[in-house]
């Protein structure tokens, strides 16, 4: 229990008693002036009742405010998730955005890579023409530079008999 609560408890409390204690007193008989006529009644028990009814207007109060307090709040958290919902809704929709946006990006990597690719093995192909005919090249002046060393030594030692090399 709160303190403030325990307070108010004991403080009810403490006038129940006190009332308990001095009922005989305050029922008795008083002559009350309410300023345009003169009444006998208990002065206690008027006190009481007018005590009485501003406890009842002040619950009154407080309720009528704690009401008001309630539907505040409720109107303010339907308010918050209304705006937490489109907040969801707009990051949902970054996140497509952005799945959108890769995807793209993606797919034109793919296609650089498929085009490089392909003028990478065109290059190689042409690479490979190029070095086969060097080789083939080379090969025949080779040939060619043995036959003329042939040629030479023929010339310069025939052949005897029937020797060939």
């Amino acid at each position: 229990m709160k303190v403030r609560t325990l307070l108010l408890v004991l403080f009810i409390l403490f006038i129940a008693g006190f009332v308990a204690l001095n009922f005989e007193q305050i029922l008795q008989p008083t002559a009350l002036n309410f300023g345009f006529t003169e009444v006998l009644a208990p002065m206690g028990l008027v006190l009481l009742g007018m005590l009485a009814l501003v406890l009842v207007v002040f619950l009154a109060a407080l309720v009528y405010y704690q009401t008001m307090h309630l539907v505040e709040m409720r109107r303010v958290t339907r308010e918050v998730n209304e705006q937490r919902q489109l907040a969801d809704k707009a990051e949902a929709s970054r996140f497509t955005e952005l799945r959108h946006y890769l995807e793209g990006e993606l797919q034109a990597a793919a296609t650089r890579e498929r085009t490089l690719s392909e003028q990478l093995h065109q290059k190689l192909e042409q690479v490979q023409v190029a070095l086969t005919q060097a080789v083939e090249q080379t090969g025949n002046g080779l040939a060619a530079a043995v036959g003329e060393l042939e040629d030479r030594l023929e010339r310069q030692f025939p052949p005897q008999g029937g020797d060939r090399l």
